[in-house]
């Protein structure tokens, strides 16, 4: 009897069980909806701000100070202190539903202290980063929305640098996987792949996520590939090679760059709106600031807000197509498309495998598991002797 792919896609996803699929669609669909609703969130932080002159009384007591201390410390205190109005949604949409849903068994106390620590971060780095927005603006004229991408992709480039050394061993402990048949296994696909044996780790991903992940993140000797301690334990020895696999892709392929160069793109897009419609929403919420004047910083990050969700669909898209590319370059490679398919299903029960196209499409930073799923069943039924 012939092979049949669409079956065989049909049975993996199915094999999950009616209960299982309607949690993660109703786990995916809120997800979605607080998309939506964090928009709605910063409105109202924005509103808080602006009303109660925040940043105006906080300018008055720093006016002695230099324009650059004065602009970082600005925005510095706007990021800490939304941060703190918002603590309860974050806490709801961060721990409190991902605990209900079974994707985290993060004790509360754990959670709030990393919370702490990427607020701080968030604080000093967006902090900085905002203070070039704002030089550019005094510096650069009518066109400093042009050279807004130049800042990003520096930025971005900066932040992935240092991020596996400095920033990621804050959150967990990355080590070499240990010595066994799945060491020896993910040094032959790196050695294949020309990629140094030291580059690939595996981390306790299980402190924050139940979820069955991996990640390619830095870039150049930074660069490497880690596998969280919920994939290895929870995964056959194929499993994890094709997961690898999909990994070693990103990093082969040079995905990282692609997608320095596209958030720079749209950081361009994202600042030449703020500097057309600033202007109109300020007014709207009651601010007398200007775009060059950090007092308005809170009308700033609202219309970046809302560009983050108009702008997914293009996000997504260019995501999506690079998870496509990373699939197929684990088929090709490690050409285990069973185990890649089943090690995708485990994905499922935070991603919805089923999505209608305009779900998929707006909302989705990878292709359906279902889509990929029945990519590898394709593979597989036009290499059978492989």
């Amino acid at each position: 009897m012939a092979f049949d792919p669409a079956a065989a896609t049909a049975a993996y996803i199915d094999a999950l069980g009616p209960e299982a699929l309607a949690k993660a669609a109703d786990y995916t669909r809120g997800s979605e909806w607080l998309l939506l609703w964090g928009v709605v969130v910063s409105a109202i932080v924005t509103v808080v701000f602006v009303r109660f002159g925040i940043l105006d009384r906080l300018a008055v007591r720093l006016e002695r100070r230099g324009w650059a201390l004065r602009t970082f410390l600005i925005c510095a205190a706007f990021l800490l202190l939304s941060a703190l109005l918002t603590l309860p949604w974050d806490i709801y949409t961060g721990w409190w539903r991902e605990t209900a849903y079974t994707r985290t068994s993060q004790p509360i106390g754990d959670y709030l202290g990393q919370y702490a620590i990427s607020l701080l971060l968030m604080a000093l780095l967006g902090g900085l980063f905002f203070l070039g927005i704002y030089a550019l603006i005094r510096r650069a004229g009518k066109r400093w929305w042009i050279w807004s991408g130049g800042l990003a992709a520096l930025a971005i480039t900066a932040v992935l640098l240092v991020s596996p050394i400095l920033i990621e061993p804050l959150f967990n402990d990355y080590k070499p996987v240990p010595a066994g048949p799945v060491r020896d296994a993910l040094l032959v696909e790196a050695k294949e792949a020309g990629i140094a044996p030291d580059r690939i780790y595996m981390f306790d991903g299980s402190r924050q996520s139940n979820n069955f992940t991996a990640n390619v993140s830095g870039i150049g000797h930074s660069a490497r590939i880690a596998i969280s301690d919920v994939a290895l334990k929870g995964a056959s020895l194929d499993e994890v090679k094709a997961v690898t696999g999909h990994e070693i892709g990103h990093y082969v392929l040079g995905h990282i760059w692609r997608m320095i160069i596209v958030f720079a793109l749209l950081a361009m897009a994202l600042f030449f709106l703020a500097d057309r419609l600033f202007p109109r929403l300020a007014r709207l919420f009651g601010s007398s600031a200007t775009i060059d004047d950090p007092r308005g910083f809170p009308v700033m990050m609202l219309l970046l807000s809302m560009f983050a969700v108009a702008a997914l669909p293009v996000q997504n898209f260019l995501v999506r197509t690079g998870e496509t590319e990373a699939d197929a370059y684990s088929l090709r490679t490690a050409n285990l498309p069973d185990a890649l398919a089943s090690a995708l299903v485990k994905t499922a029960e935070y991603r919805s495998p089923r999505p209608n196209a305009v779900e998929e499409f707006i909302f989705y930073s990878h292709p359906s598991v279902e889509r990929r799923v029945r990519a590898a069943m394709n593979w597989k039924a036009a290499h059978p002797s492989k």
